[in-house]
């Protein structure tokens, strides 16, 4: 009789684990596999084999998760990686810093601080005539909104950006 009992406990507790284990996150259902690995795991999606790397549209580009902008494609440019990289942020405080060691050495990753996805990482080797910043963004964090969509997504305040274009 006790046996059966504890037989009977340990299977309700395994239930109960294993349907909290199997608890899906909704952010699985929103966004693809490697958004997903991208903005909550810390991945890195794959050089020239991603979705913004050669963008030239005029735009902006919000955080895939939240839709809180975070660059301008006015602050875009080809930095030779294949991957997105921005001279400067649109807001100083949409985006938070920390040191990352995970490859041995010191480097800056960047999250968005209305989601707390992962972005990318922060180096200093941009273009001297401007910030001198990188921001090395994952595509897979990202969505980019055109210009001509910036009202109908309720982002139109961010056309002045563009009035700053050379």
């Amino acid at each position: 009789m006790y046996n059966k009992i504890i037989f009977i406990l340990c299977g309700i507790s395994g239930i109960l684990l294993y349907s909290q284990l199997k608890e899906k996150d909704p952010l699985k259902d929103k966004l693809t596999k490697m958004q997903y690995d991208v903005t909550q795991n810390c991945s890195t999606e794959p050089p020239f084999e991603n979705e913004y790397w050669n963008n030239k549209e005029d735009g902006v580009y919000v955080d895939i998760i939240s839709g809180k902008p975070l660059f301008c494609s006015i602050h875009k440019y080809d930095s030779g990686t294949g991957w997105p990289s921005f001279y400067d942020i649109i807001n100083d405080d949409s985006v938070n810093e920390s040191d990352d060691y995970d490859l041995g050495y010191k480097r800056t990753e960047l999250k968005s601080s209305s989601s707390g996805a992962h972005l990318g990482h922060l180096f200093n080797d941009g273009p001297k005539q401007k910030t001198g910043m990188r921001y090395c963004i994952n595509s897979a964090s990202l969505k980019f909104i055109k210009y001509d969509d910036l009202d109908k997504e309720g982002l139109g305040e961010y056309k002045k950006l563009f009035s700053e274009k050379e």
